[in-house]
């Protein structure tokens, strides 16, 4: 089996007096709602007979939780063992976070934050789209995303590509592109290229587009707003489009990054899930 395959501030509006002729400012519309820690609703002490595998593993999630900060090793915990009704404890526990990830392309799993960040459901599939492998991951991001997310991507752009009438300033941006990610390594510092703020043609972002390729992840944050992450087919190099309640695009840029932070758990994020998942769980203790 191949390796892809394995399952593995003060102002604002109104804060001035409107102009004389009746003119107002227009402000853009920015993102007004923002996801909030809800705790999961999960069975009643008394109630959970036949739920000992489940709680031992909740025992595991904890420590994995509280270790995670000193070494920021991923770790994993199994699910395929469990029955039904100890694996929908789980499903109860974690719910649905912030953040998904669609996969494409030959990376076959479903992957989706919990409640708790730093704390990912990942369900690996096969081709009927069944699923093989079930686990619950603690990492900033969950590995097959970064394993895989540049895997036989092109590592180098085209110098000196062809271009086509009404291309204005997408040269220099492929340019610059190209030159950052032959310097960039793991963990240096992302390099960011605002779009928002540079003149630009819609024929500049599709000649982008073509040159950059399309990737196979796509992560999606809620966290305040919508972001848009996605894998380009050029190692290291992803959009992140953010846009407002009105599903307007209002900043839109290319990162050069291993993953986009926007999309990471932080270690202060997971010791608060370890806080979290403590005071959940105390109702059993």
């Amino acid at each position: 089996m191949k390796k892809i395959d394995i399952p593995v501030v003060a102002v604002g509006a109104g804060s001035q007096p409107p102009d004389e002729d009746g003119a107002a400012l227009a402000f853009m519309q920015l993102p007004d709602d923002m996801t909030t820690f809800s705790a999961p609703i999960i069975p009643e002490a008394e109630e959970v007979v036949g739920l000992d595998e489940a709680l031992a593993l909740t025992g595991d999630l904890v420590a994995l939780l509280k270790n995670y900060q000193n070494d920021n090793k991923i770790r994993v915990i199994e699910l395929n063992g469990l029955d039904d009704k100890n694996r929908q404890f789980f499903d109860q526990l974690l719910g649905e976070g912030e953040v998904s990830v669609q996969c494409g392309g030959n990376i076959n799993a479903l992957i989706q934050e919990s409640v708790l960040a730093g704390v990912w459901r990942v369900q690996y599939t096969d081709g009927n789209n069944s699923i093989i492998r079930d686990t619950v991951e603690v990492a900033k991001i969950p590995s097959i995303v970064s394993e895989l997310s540049f895997y036989q991507a092109q590592e180098q752009l085209d110098s000196a590509p062809d271009i086509p009438d009404g291309i204005q300033n997408a040269p220099p941006l492929l340019a610059e592109i190209s030159d950052n990610i032959q310097e960039y390594q793991s963990g240096d510092e992302p390099h960011v290229i605002n779009l928002s703020l540079l003149p630009h043609t819609e024929a500049d972002i599709i000649f982008l587009s073509d040159h950059l390729g399309i990737g196979p992840i796509i992560i999606l944050s809620r966290g305040y707003g919508n972001c848009r992450i996605s894998s380009t087919a050029t190692k290291n190099v992803w959009w992140v489009q953010y846009y407002n309640s009105q599903d307007t695009l209002i900043l839109n840029t290319i990162e050069i990054s291993s993953v986009p932070e926007v999309a990471c758990a932080s270690i202060e994020d997971i010791e608060d899930s370890a806080d979290r998942l403590n005071e959940i769980l105390s109702i059993y203790h």
